[in-house]
This record gives C-alpha cells, structure tokens and sequence, in this order.
C-alpha cells in the first residue's frame, strides 16, 4: 500500500463478511481462504483502514464464527469491531450500522460499506470516493460497461440471447459506498418493512428515492467469487497500485 489516504472528515465503516460464498464450491468461505499468506478478508480490511479518518469499522461476521488472524497493525485492530451478521446481506450491514451507533457514530456523519471478498482496492481509488464522502445522497465505487450486454429469455428460453442492451447507461457496482449514516439505516429499514432484498445499499438507497453518485472504480477491485478469481486477485496484488 501507500500512504494511508486522507480524509479530514471522521467516517466509520461496515465489512460485511457474513456470507457463505457458495460459488467457492467446498471449503472455507471466500473471505477466509488463502491469499498471499493471509485470508482475504483481512487485505480487505487493510485496504479500507488506509482512510485514516475511519474511526471504527464494523466487522459483520456470522454469528459464532471466529475472527480469524488478521496480522493488522495493533492501531487498526483497535479499530475493528466485531459484530454478528443477520439472515440477508441488509440485515448484516444494519446490524453493523447499529453497533457504530452505540460506539458513538452520528446519524450525518459517513459511513463505508466494503465487501470483505474484494481485497484489490487501492489507496487512489478510495481516496476518489472519500471526496465525496459528504455526498447527501451518497456515493460508490463503479466500473461503466464495456463489454456487449445480452439478456437472456425467461423459462426454456433462457439459454439464448432475448436483446441486447445500451450498455451506455451501464455501471458494474463495487465497494466500498459511502452513505449518510442515519439516511442508508432508513433506506435499509424500508427495504426490509417491504421484504424487498438488495443486492448492495446503493439499490436500497435508489429505493427511497436517492441518487447515489457513480465514482470512476478500478478493474482490480474485483469481487472474489469464484477459485479463478483468486488466482486474479494474487496476480493484482503484486503489481504497483494506480496513482
């Protein structure tokens, strides 16, 4: 990494490491399997804690799962706290968002949400989100489609291809997004109310009327899904980081 990233305005933050990663296939969930020495969930973490304006991060694990070895700095290790994860991705990070509150998290102040399975995030493209960070709508991390977008049919024929789409209105999501604490609580609150799932808390925010900005993401911040993704994410963390 390089320098830590700069951000004058306090922030907290949520990794969401609850999940099960079926897409692995067997063995530990992805966000605890081997890379480059340590598990991927912790060069997730080490890469979020560059942004030293972090006061807290919520660290969501499935309830009775052990933190693993993290091999952080004793200062960022402060800094994690250890929460229980809930059924569905949006109660995890609620659950995350109400114990920043009891450590002393304000309703306008911002807060990062980060996949615990996206470990290449580099200092440059965090510090391109952090400016925005006091965005009323809140903001994410976004790649624009570049590939040609098909969609499949539905029921027998959704092995073949229904239309293609303008990819030029197109983003591919990433982590981490940065909300008004107290405005994503709400967001997720309603989704849940209306027993409707998110995929990520930008769609939850688009949900109650919000208009989260696109920040230009970077390919290395992929999400590790699947054994090949893996062999990516080494590949990425032995190269130089964007500037």
């Amino acid at each position: 990494m390089t320098a830590a990233v700069q951000d004058a305005a306090p922030a907290w933050a949520v990794v969401v490491a609850a999940g099960q990663g079926r897409r692995m296939g067997e063995g530990p969930a992805k966000q605890f399997r081997p890379l480059r020495g340590h598990p991927v969930l912790r060069w997730s973490l080490a890469a979020l804690l560059e942004l030293k304006a972090i006061r807290r991060v919520a660290l969501v694990l499935a309830p009775g799962v052990a933190t693993p070895a993290l091999d952080l700095e004793a200062a960022d290790l402060a800094r994690l706290l250890r929460v229980d994860g809930g059924a569905e991705r949006m109660d995890s990070v609620l659950c995350g968002l109400e114990a920043l509150v009891g450590a002393g998290a304000g309703e306008h102040d911002p807060v990062y949400v980060h996949d615990a399975a996206r470990p290449c995030l580099s200092p440059a493209a965090l510090q391109r989100l952090a400016a925005h960070a006091g965005h009323s709508e809140g903001a994410l991390l976004a790649l624009p489609m570049t590939d040609t977008v098909k969609r499949a049919g539905e029921g027998v024929s959704a092995s073949y291809c229904a239309e293609t789409l303008d990819r030029s209105t197109l983003w591919r999501a990433q982590t981490p997004q940065v909300f008004p604490l107290g405005t994503l609580t709400a967001a997720l609150r309603a989704a849940r109310a209306q027993a409707r799932l998110c995929s990520d808390e930008a769609q939850a925010m688009e949900w109650a009327g919000h208009q989260p900005r696109l920040i230009p993401g970077e390919a290395r911040n992929l999400k590790i899904t699947t054994p090949e993704d893996l062999l990516l994410a080494d590949w990425f963390l032995q190269q130089p980081c964007p500037s």
